[in-house]
């Protein structure tokens, strides 16, 4: 029983870590990376950030996570939609919307691991930082299109979200690169 609290536990704090990170993302994407965008390119009219700095918190902590990715990310994502969408995330379009921002990048690291490519860390082996970075393209080619079906958007749109989104983890990359060398540990 006490490991099974332990394991609560864990879950517990990822999630508030994951989710925080989520949500913080998506309020310095909102609040500070659009309007700027709008001052710097003032006809660029889409909605869509060319730094979306969520996609980077998806991809990394369903790479570290795995499929305890998925409740760790839920209630980021939700509150992201309560955010920027109030009550209308209770439309089948939103629901369907939430289901994959979080469980695509999960699915696409485990269909690869069934597949023979493990991306996971170990402590055996270096991270393939080329390889996480493949399933976020990927995986934003997979959530912008899923996510424009949904809402019925442009398909043009989805270049605009590639841009935010490689933009977003690659620099989620970094930063996360830079925070386990301020805490000594290393991938």
């Amino acid at each position: 029983m006490g490991n099974k609290e332990g394991s609560l536990g864990q879950l517990g704090v990822e999630t508030a870590v994951v989710s925080g990170a989520y949500f913080a993302a998506i309020l310095i994407t909102f609040e500070l990376v659009l309007p700027l965008q709008s001052l710097i390119f003032p006809e660029y009219s889409s909605r869509a950030s060319l730094l979306f700095l969520p996609h980077g918190v998806r991809v990394l902590s369903a790479w570290l996570l795995g499929w305890r990715a998925i409740p760790a990310l839920l209630p980021g994502v939700i509150a992201t939609f309560l955010y920027v969408g109030g009550m209308d995330i209770l439309l089948p379009s939103r629901l369907f919307a939430i289901a994959i921002a979080v469980g695509t990048v999960p699915a696409c690291f485990h269909l690869l691991r069934a597949l023979g490519f493990d991306l996971f860390p170990n402590r055996i082996r270096p991270p393939c930082w080329l390889c996480v970075m493949g399933v976020g393209i990927v995986t934003s080619l997979i959530i912008a299109s899923l996510t424009n079906l949904a809402f019925g958007s442009d398909p043009v749109e989805a270049v605009a979200y590639l841009i935010g989104d490689v933009s977003g983890l690659f620099f989620g990359m970094l930063a996360l690169l830079y925070a386990f060398r301020a805490f000594g540990r290393h991938l």
